[in-house]
């Protein structure tokens, strides 16, 4: 992730090694994450299974919201791409009883998102 990205507070692909052992406790036996994206501290997972929205909260990070979303509950997705002068792209999740998450992401996350949900919840 570079810094203009951390200070702007896009989320940006990270190498899934790195997330790999903290997450071992929040997995289930045969789950294992495909893709990483992080955003200063939280986190976007996907795995063979659900996503998951890791939220550090507080000043030291140390209190960790895991919110698990089943592939099967997205009812739809928007992906809005960066225009010409605008910096980030907006990720909009619908999920079955009306909740709406949403994320902002560079431009060159953006499509890796959308492929990632979609290979996950079409196939």
């Amino acid at each position: 992730m570079g810094l203009l990205d951390s200070l702007l507070g896009n989320a940006s692909e990270v190498d899934i090694s790195e997330v790999q052992e903290d997450m071992a406790g929040v997995l289930a036996k045969n789950e294992n994450i495909t893709k990483a994206y992080k955003l200063v501290r939280d986190m976007i997972l996907f795995t063979n299974n659900r996503m998951i929205m890791v939220d550090k909260q507080g000043i030291t990070g140390s209190k960790v919201e895991y919110h698990s979303i089943p592939y099967k509950s997205v009812t739809q997705f928007k992906v809005e791409t960066a225009g010409r002068f605008d910096m980030e792209s907006e990720l909009k999740i619908y999920i079955s009883g009306g909740e709406m998450l949403e994320v902002t992401l560079t431009p060159e996350c953006a499509m890796g998102v959308q492929q990632a949900l979609a290979d996950n919840i079409f196939n």
